[in-house]
Order: structure tokens, then C-alpha cells, then sequence
């Protein structure tokens, strides 16, 4: 890449001004002729003195090569060339570099064909074998990136590959590392951007992956199911020795049942005498109760004030159906 210098330029213009003036005074003088031949020197000085002068900015190189061969190298800041024996034919940026390459319709190890989009980041750390030991050094990167990503695919199973992107990196940057190591290049770090897959293939994964998330879940409710049945098991061992613990129990249910608003609440005959809900007395200590709560709040105000117990079956047992009236 060539620079040109514009603190050249100007070092140009104030030459060239300075013997302007000078062939003006030396016109009044001297004559024309002599006017025109300083205008003349003053011109050829400026253009050497500004071909002479170069500046490099803090993140470029200049190469110099001196009647063909390698002279030196030169920035960052001001240096100065020797007019037409020196050249510059390469200006070498030594910043951080960023270069995509990708591959497409690549098989991997079994023979899944895959497109993989990659960013490569690197930069110059050897300007002079940048320059000297290959043509174009940014062309070569590109393509050696390109094969070396190539390779890595068709030895990589399409499984790595989606999972492991990592792990792809970091091999694609020690490959292309030791291909470009020759040229002064130093390959900072490889990042997979993408990698793209056939649509059909795409759908069947995902059906896979579908199909085994529900065969996860129905593990999951079967042992939960078989945690909530030794659960039971255990309480029902409790509650066979402890008759107290189970009628608590059963009035529990009973009282959150009527909570819920309902009016009709279907019951076991036997639950109705262990809870002696049979008799008037029972009855009426329930609709006490029911009464104080929907007082407190705690119960909605339609609830009745109190409850009627179904009659007696001709067996003298109650029907286990409590009926409060709308």
C-alpha cells in the first residue's frame, strides 16, 4: 500500500514559495533569465526535498529497498529516503486484523455436508517477511484459513462440531498458526461464527431432541408419581393405628371442601359417623362453626347459616351426604 505524505506536500510548498520570492527579487536585479532559472532550482529542490521526506503513522512500517534489495525499516514517525535509489513498496500495518472466511457444502466425518462462517483475528509481528517471503500476505492468509478450516471439518463428527465450537477454535488457530508463522504473521485467536446444516436435517434434530425431552419428562412423573405413592403408603401407617389423627383429618377435608363455596358435598357413610356429623348435635356444631367463619371473614356470606342432615336410611345409617340448601 502506498502513503503519501502530506507533511511532504507542505514541505514542497514552503520551498517552492521561498525561491519564488528569490526569483522575484533577482528579476528586478538580475534580469528575467536569471529570475527564471532560480524559480527553476527552487522547483527541482522542493520536489526532491518532499520525495526525500516520509512520515509513518504509529501503527504502519515502511519497507525500503535500496536498488532493489531490502534496506531497512522505517517508522513509526519521520525519516527521509534517498531520492530514486529509494523505494517504498510496501507500507505494512501492524495493527490487529480481522479476515472471514468460510466453507461451504464441506462433509464432515460422516458425510453430513455443513456450511461454517469463521472470523479470524491476527496481525503482523515480522514486517520484513510479511513483505520479502510472500507476494500478498493477506490473499495467502485467507486461503491458507480457508483450507485449514476445510480440514478440520471433514475430520470433525457433525455432534463435536455443533457442541464443541471451542474446541474447533483453538485447533483451527494452532493450523493456521504454523501456516503462517513463516510469513512474520501471528494468529491471535479463531472464532466460529456459524455453522449451518441441511433443512431436513435440521427438522429430524429437532424431532429428536423433542421426543427426548418428553421421554425426560414422562421419567420424571412416573417417579414422582411412585415418591407421592410411598408418601400414602407411609401416612395410611400412621393413620391405621392413630384413629384421632385420621378423623382430624377427615373434618380438615370436610372443612376445606365447604370453603370452595360448594353446597353439596358427597362423603362416605362411614366418614360421616367417625366424624359423628349423624346426630342433630353434629349438625349443629358444624353450622356453628361454618356460621363463626363466615362472620370472620373467612367464609363467603351466601354460605347458609346452618345444615340440614339427609334422614336416616331405613338401615338407621345416614346416606353420607351433606346438603346445605342455595
Amino acid at each position: 500500500m502506498r502513503q503519501s505524505s502530506a507533511f511532504g506536500t507542505l514541505v514542497f510548498i514552503v520551498i517552492f514559495g521561498v525561491g519564488a520570492a528569490i526569483a522575484y527579487a533577482v528579476n528586478g536585479i538580475a534580469g528575467n533569465v536569471a529570475a527564471i532559472s532560480v524559480a527553476i532550482v527552487a522547483f527541482v529542490v522542493a520536489g526532491i526535498a518532499s520525495s526525500a521526506i516520509r512520515v509513518a503513522d504509529q501503527w504502519d512500517r515502511a519497507v525500503i529497498l535500496r536498488l532493489g534489495q531490502f534496506h531497512a525499516l522505517k517508522g513509526p514517525g519521520l525519516f527521509f529516503l534517498i531520492p530514486v535509489i529509494d523505494t517504498i513498496p510496501y507500507w505494512i500495518d501492524t495493527r490487529v486484523i480481522t479476515t472471514g472466511f468460510k466453507a461451504e457444502k464441506t462433509l464432515t466425518k460422516d458425510t453430513v455436508p455443513v456450511d461454517v462462517d469463521a472470523v479470524l483475528f491476527w496481525k503482523v509481528v515480522d514486517p520484513k517477511r510479511a513483505a520479502l517471503d510472500v507476494a500478498d500476505y493477506q490473499s495467502a492468509i485467507g486461503w491458507a484459513s480457508q483450507t485449514a478450516l476445510r480440514d478440520v471439518i471433514g475430520k470433525t463428527m457433525l455432534g463435536d462440531m455443533l457442541e464443541g465450537r471451542d474446541k474447533i477454535s483453538a485447533l483451527l488457530r494452532t493450523i493456521i498458526d504454523e501456516r503462517t508463522e513463516p510469513w512474520g504473521i501471528n494468529v491471535i485467536s479463531v472464532e466460529v461464527k456459524d455453522v449451518l446444516i441441511p433443512p431436513g436435517l435440521e427438522d429430524a434434530m429437532s424431532m429428536q431432541a423433542q421426543a427426548e425431552r418428553e421421554r425426560q419428562a414422562r421419567v420424571i412423573l412416573g417417579d414422582a408419581e411412585r415418591q407421592i405413592a410411598e408418601k400414602f403408603e407411609e401416612a395410611g401407617k400412621h393413620y391405621e393405628h392413630n384413629p384421632i389423627a385420621f378423623h382430624l383429618r377427615a373434618m380438615n377435608m370436610l372443612y376445606e371442601g365447604l370453603k370452595e363455596n360448594s353446597t353439596i358435598v358427597i362423603v362416605p357413610s362411614t366418614a360421616v359417623e367417625s366424624m359423628q356429623l349423624g346426630g342433630l348435635a353434629g349438625m349443629t356444631a358444624l353450622s356453628m362453626g361454618l356460621g363463626q367463619e363466615r362472620g370472620n371473614g373467612v367464609l363467603p356470606s351466601n354460605l347458609p347459616p346452618r345444615a340440614n342432615a339427609i334422614p336416616a336410611d331405613t338401615d338407621g345409617h345416614q346416606d353420607g351426604a351433606l346438603k346445605l340448601p342455595a
